[in-house]
Order: C-alpha cells, then structure tokens, then sequence
C-alpha cells in the first residue's frame, strides 16, 4: 500500500500480561512514576499529562452527566498516558539504534493526510481524543510515534507487526532499563508494553476514524 495512503497506526497499550519487572517508587527513586534511561518521569509530570487530557475531554464534552461518562469509562487513563509516555522513549530509542529519525515535513504530510480523511484538523483531534486519549497539544508527538514506527519496521524489512521490529523494541527497553511505579504497573520487556495493560497496542485508523485491531 502506498506510505501516503497507508492508515495510520495507533501505539497504545500491549497485548498480554507479562512477567513483572523491578518496580520504581521505592527509596532509590521517590516520586518517580517509571525511569526510564535512568531519566526519572515523574508523577507530577505524569499528573500534568493526564490534566491535560482531562481538560481536552471537558472542553469537548460540556454536558456534566456526559462527561461523567467519559471519566467512567477511562479509569486507566494516569496508566495509559504512562505507558505511552514510556512507550514513546522506547521506540524513540530503537529508532535512533537503527539509524532512524523523522523530519518535521513528515509529521504535517501525515497529518495532513489524515486531515484530509476525516474531514479537516478539528475532527483529527476530536478522533485522536475519543479514541485514544490523545490531546490536541500531543496530536504531532504522536504523529511523529507512529512515524517512527513506520520508518524502523521499514529499515528492519519488516512490518510493525512482525518478530523482528518486537525484538528491537525489546533491545531498546532492555537498554533502557525501566523501572516502573507498581501502582501504575510493571514493564514487559519482551513485548515492550506495560505488563498489566489488555488492549491492542497496535491499531488501525480507517477513513471514518473507527480503530480496527491489526
């Protein structure tokens, strides 16, 4: 399928529970939600990020007993925000391994693309915010994520997902050494996912915006 027509890839959160990893939070790293690198993300930067998701589905949904039903439905949310927070410095890592980088030019001809199948910028960050849990501040961050996806599965000869684009994610997370906070979960390294997430972390955009597990 041609790059400028392929849909859009989603990272979220992985597929099966794993083995649990050595958990963050403790003495050695106070405050931390997960250190990753030996960088610390912290819960206040952790907290800020999932503020602004909140904020986004509040401006977007101001009817009260509506919203209330969005909060309900996403209970998980400080756990997948941290997960794509570490997500994105794994796959960021096993990208700069691979010799892999994205340019700016990339992410607004992505973008635009999209754009132009959903029907203009206002309903991409509307889908990316119901569907993903994606502010409109962070639309481009994660544009550029899936960019990066792309452009290491295609360096490595294969596809996204495909064994060999899982073991250099799995490489990148074993480089970097995450710890993460118990009470936000553990890290899988094999599968580069936090352990305890359920969902496809791999997914499908179609024209209409309606995810579609791969």
């Amino acid at each position: 399928m041609h790059r400028r027509r392929r849909t859009a890839l989603l990272l979220s959160a992985a597929i099966v529970a794993a083995p649990l990893l050595t958990a963050c939070g403790s003495d050695a790293h106070p405050g931390a939600a997960a250190v990753v690198g030996g960088q610390r993300i912290t819960v206040s930067q952790l907290e800020n990020r999932v503020s602004e998701v909140r904020d986004a589905q509040r401006a977007a949904v101001p009817d009260e007993a509506a919203y209330a039903q969005v909060i309900a439905k996403s209970g998980s949310l400080p756990r997948d925000v941290l997960h794509n927070m570490v997500l994105d410095e794994v796959l960021h890592e096993a990208a700069k391994d691979a010799g892999v980088s994205v340019t700016r030019k990339e992410i607004q001809q992505m973008r635009a693309d999209l754009e132009g199948q959903v029907g203009g910028s206002k309903a991409l960050e509307t889908a990316w915010l119901q569907q993903y849990g994606i502010p409109p501040q962070r639309l481009d961050d994660n544009l550029r994520l899936q960019l990066e996806a792309q452009k290491l599965a295609t360096s490595l000869g294969t596809d996204t997902g495909k064994p060999a684009f899982w073991n250099a994610l799995a490489a990148a997370s074993k480089k970097l050494s995450i710890d993460v906070n118990p009470r936000y979960g553990t890290w899988d390294v094999q599968k580069s996912s936090r352990a305890d997430a359920k969902t496809p972390w791999v997914r499908e955009v179609t024209a209409a915006g309606t995810p579609q597990a791969m």
